[in-house]
């Protein structure tokens, strides 16, 4: 798999663009940012055809850019689980960083708790890791060894809670869907550098 990495925003989202090989044209995308701007540029710059947006959780420093890039490529479809659909379309949850924003059109598949994505060439199996937010997913590639742990977990550090979120939640979550995938999985948070499963089960403070 080739996985293109960009941070975008005043909230540095990483955002990941994945095909099946780098000579691949379809691609997959990981959340959007705050604004999608640097994210379309990429996609035009490289003739790359997204089928789909998955979007992690409903916060808007990971779905606020859907609009700009539904713009861009109006045949995308955006994914997204049941439980933050709402917060897609919500004038109230999109202002919770921007200032008054207005929500963007609905998602056009919602997710189920634990489900198959495939796409582009791509297997992705959905994890859903509410706390975060009661939506939130991971998404797996078990056949790359690679987990993309939206702002659930982090390097060192685990997702915050304050936003509508749970922290006991949150750490059953990683504890139960994500401790239990291999030691040597790669890890690619919502923000933040890679790390392990196992350096996350042996050096998190907030899993000791």
């Amino acid at each position: 798999m080739k996985i293109d990495h960009l941070i975008l925003g005043a909230y540095e989202t990483n955002c990941y663009v994945l095909r099946s090989a780098e000579s691949a044209k379809d691609c997959l995308i990981i959340d959007t940012g705050l604004e999608a701007g640097q994210l379309v540029k990429f996609l035009q710059q490289y003739n790359l055809n997204p089928l789909a947006v998955i979007l992690t959780h409903g916060h808007p420093d990971h779905v606020a850019g859907v609009a700009e890039l539904r713009q861009s490529f109006p045949e995308i479809k955006v994914y997204i689980h049941k439980l933050d659909a709402d917060m897609l379309t919500e004038a109230k949850n999109m202002g919770l960083l921007m200032g008054g924003a207005s929500g963007t059109q609905p998602a056009d598949l919602l997710l189920e708790a634990e489900c198959v994505i495939e796409q582009a060439g791509i297997k992705l199996h959905v994890l859903h890791t509410p706390g975060h937010t009661p939506g939130g997913i991971c998404l797996y590639s078990q056949d790359e060894g690679i987990v993309f742990t939206d702002d659930t977990l982090f390097a060192d550090s685990v997702g915050r809670t304050d936003l509508g979120g749970n922290m006991a939640q949150l750490i059953k979550s990683i504890r139960e869907k994500l401790f239990t995938l291999p030691e040597d999985t790669t890890v690619y948070p919502g923000h933040g550098p890679t790390t392990t499963i196992a350096h996350e089960k042996a050096h998190n403070q907030f899993l000791q």
